[in-house]
C-alpha cells in the first residue's frame, strides 16, 4: 500500500470518527432541550428522560424527522373529567415513530405513538365509593381498599354496616378491569353477600362498580387497554398524528 493511500484512509478513518462525535454531542444537546421543552409543556416536576434513537441523527434532523424517539416521565398529574380532581400516573413510558417537525423546531408531530404507565391502586380510590352509602333501609355499604386479586383481577374490599345493630363486616370480591369508551371500568364478576337481604342489586352495584376517566395525557394520546399488576393497573396507551409541539 503506497503512503498516499495511507494518508487518505487514515484521513477518512478520522473524519468519520469526527462525524461520530459530532453527531452524538449533537443528539445529547438535543435530548436535553427536548426533554426540557416536555417538562414545560406538560407542567411537569421533574425533567423527563428522552432518549432519539437511530443513527446517525444529523441525518435524520436534515430529513425533518425522526425515524424513533423515547420519552419516560416519572409521574404525570391527569384530568378526571372533574374539576380540580387529577389522577397519578406513574412511570409513563411512551415510544414515538415518524416524529417530523418544521424547520424552525417551534412544532412536531408523531406518526404512531405507543406507551405503558402504571396507575396506582391508591389514586383508583379516589373514584371508588369510599363514603358510607346506603343500600338499604338502615345499611351502609362502602369501599375500603383497593389491591391486586390475581389472574387478572382487582380485589375490591367492601365494607357492610348495619349501625343500629353494631354490625360491620368486611367482604372481598373480584372484579374485572377493561378501557370501555375510553374509561378504565372496574366491574364485579359477583356481588359480596351482605348482611341484608333487601338490598337492591343496582344499590349494591353503584358502590362496588365504578369508572375511571382519564384525560388530557400528553399529546393528548389515549388509552387503549389495561391490565392488573401488583402495585396498580398497568395502562397501554396509543395515538396517530400525534401533535407534540406547537
Amino acid at each position: 500500500m503506497s503512503r498516499g493511500v495511507r494518508i487518505l484512509l487514515i484521513v477518512v478513518v478520522v473524519l468519520g470518527v469526527l462525524f461520530v462525535i459530532v453527531d452524538r454531542v449533537a443528539v445529547h444537546f438535543a435530548e436535553s432541550e427536548a426533554a426540557d421543552r416536555v417538562r414545560s409543556t406538560e407542567g411537569l416536576a421533574k425533567t423527563p428522560d428522552v432518549s432519539i434513537n437511530g443513527f446517525p441523527f444529523l441525518t435524520q434532523v436534515a430529513g425533518g424527522e425522526l425515524d424513533d424517539v423515547e420519552v419516560g416521565i416519572d409521574s404525570y398529574q391527569a384530568a378526571t373529567g372533574k374539576a380540580g380532581q387529577t389522577i397519578r400516573i406513574e412511570d409513563l413510558k411512551a415510544h414515538m415513530k415518524g416524529v417530523s417537525f418544521s424547520g424552525d423546531f417551534s412544532s412536531a408531530t408523531a406518526a404512531r405513538v405507543t406507551g405503558t404507565a402504571t396507575i396506582p391502586y391508591a389514586e383508583l380510590m379516589k373514584t371508588a365509593k369510599s363514603e358510607p352509602t346506603e343500600v338499604a333501609p338502615g345499611v351502609t355499604a362502602r369501599v375500603v381498599g383497593l389491591s391486586d386479586g390475581g389472574n387478572g383481577k382487582i380485589k375490591v374490599a367492601v365494607e357492610g354496616r348495619i349501625p343500629a345493630f353494631g354490625i360491620e363486616r368486611t367482604v372481598s370480591v373480584l372484579s374485572s378491569v377493561a378501557v370501555v369508551k375510553g374509561r378504565i371500568e372496574v366491574r364485579a364478576d359477583s356481588l359480596p353477600k351482605l348482611a341484608a337481604a333487601a338490598i337492591a342489586e343496582d344499590r349494591l352495584r353503584a358502590i362496588v362498580d365504578f369508572q375511571q376517566v382519564i384525560d388530557q395525557l400528553p399529546g393528548d394520546i389515549a388509552l387503549d387497554s389495561v391490565r392488573t399488576a401488583p402495585n396498580g393497573v398497568e395502562i397501554n396507551v396509543k395515538g396517530s398524528h400525534v401533535k407534540l409541539a406547537g
